[in-house]
């Protein structure tokens, strides 16, 4: 059996002319969460929206951790590989391979998406990230990043994804070639509603050229 038949996710095709949001949750959270989100930075676009694989006392996530803010990096890797594994076989099975696709990840999902944009940039090539950090401390990134495009979205109070992280993340995406935008607002973590506006903008000048192409 494939991926798309055993990895629990939702979908839809969206309208024609759309790009596919890769809906990512955070701790604890479903493939659910982040569908009334998924409306308003792309009205009318599908979306691709799978559950974390990883249970930490009965909670949905996407990688293993040591403790807060403390991730097992090994596992990141292999779990940013399954993703990006899963990315593929789900674009052909839904006959989507040919539309921008964009991952939106709020916590811990942004996290993971950050990781897969880092070293599978193929699957995923664009990222919005909504209170995330760098999340493989020690690893060497070794991969063209130059046709990534990232977008950060961060809280400067934030002690669950500290800015320092970010900081360290924009540099490094930078340093591969990546384009990076930054946002840094007031507060800490969550994801404010100027910060939604800002990531629709940033997700439709950012797909605007593949629809046109």
């Amino acid at each position: 059996m494939t991926d798309t038949q055993t990895w629990p996710h939702l979908f839809e095709a969206g309208a024609a002319g759309t790009p596919v949001l890769l809906l990512l949750h955070g701790t604890g959270g479903t493939e659910h969460d982040l569908l009334p989100l998924a409306a308003r930075l792309a009205p009318g676009a599908g979306y691709l929206a799978p559950r974390g694989p990883v249970q930490e006392h009965g909670l949905n996530r996407w990688f293993r951790r040591f403790g807060e803010g403390v991730f097992d990096v090994d596992d990141v890797v292999r779990r940013a590989g399954e993703l990006a594994a899963f990315l593929g076989r789900a674009r052909d099975h839904y006959g989507i391979a040919d539309r921008p696709l964009v991952a939106v990840g709020f916590s811990n999902g942004a996290n993971i998406a950050l990781a897969a944009a880092l070293l599978h940039p193929d699957a995923v090539p664009r990222a919005v990230a909504f209170s995330g950090m760098y999340p493989l401390e020690g690893r060497t990134i070794d991969a063209d990043l130059s046709g990534t495009s990232v977008a950060l979205f961060n809280g400067a109070s934030d002690a669950m994804a500290p800015i320092d992280s970010v900081t360290r993340l924009g540099s490094i995406l930078e340093s591969r070639g990546a384009e990076v935008e930054r946002n840094v607002r007031e507060g800490s973590h969550g994801i404010h509603p100027t910060e939604v506006d800002g990531a629709a903008a940033w997700i439709a000048s950012h797909t605007r050229k593949v629809l046109d192409d």
